[in-house]
């Protein structure tokens, strides 16, 4: 499956809830999908999707917001692992990590990650996150409602085809005016 057909299963299943997205082709092909209020594109960021979208689960617990959904990537989370570490430890019961591993860093010339040796959903198990893994986007979505409807934390570990999708639009909005939209649409959610 490619990234952008993963996208697509995944802005299915999470209209009304807080997406956090990794940067570089991620977050322009998320955008390109459904750029929506409720995605927050974490631009030049990359290493704090899952340390964001923790605390985005962390800030919404008690509230009306079942979940805080995270799309990050190999590369991404290789950069940061006590990220997941930390998900694990504090254990937040409304955390969605949604891994997109294609093995390489899709937006520098495909370099190999290591994740081309290293099973990132056996390490995300080893820190206490529940793990499933999906190939395709039957599997996606299927784990995507499983992991909406019962307690987390949870890590889908999605295996992806290298590349990035073709003609995908660069994301060019103010990281400052973007945040801001992210917060009105979270804050109007949460006060409903």
């Amino acid at each position: 499956m490619k990234r952008i057909e993963a996208l697509r299963v995944i802005t299915d299943r999470t209209p009304d809830l807080p997406v956090t997205a990794t940067c570089a082709a991620t977050s322009r092909e998320l955008a390109a999908v459904a750029d929506r209020d409720n995605h927050l594109y974490l631009l030049d960021a990359m290493g704090l999707t899952v340390s964001v979208g923790t605390g985005v689960a962390l800030g919404i617990a008690g509230t009306k917001v079942s979940r805080s959904v995270v799309v990050d990537g190999d590369g991404s989370l290789l950069m940061n692992l006590g990220a997941a570490a930390t998900a694990g430890y504090l254990a937040p019961d409304n955390l969605l990590i949604l891994l997109l591993d294609n093995g390489v860093y899709a937006s520098t010339a495909g370099i190999p990650t290591q994740a081309e040796k290293l099973d990132l959903g056996a390490i995300a198990e080893s820190v206490g996150l529940q793990v499933l893994r999906a190939a395709d986007t039957t599997e996606l979505d299927n784990a995507l409602q499983r992991t909406l409807a019962e307690p987390g934390p949870w890590f889908v570990h999605v295996r992806i085809e290298p590349g990035n999708e073709p003609g995908t639009p660069l994301l060019l909005i103010d990281p400052v005016v973007h945040a801001d939209r992210f917060r009105r649409w979270l804050t109007d959610r949460i006060a409903a």
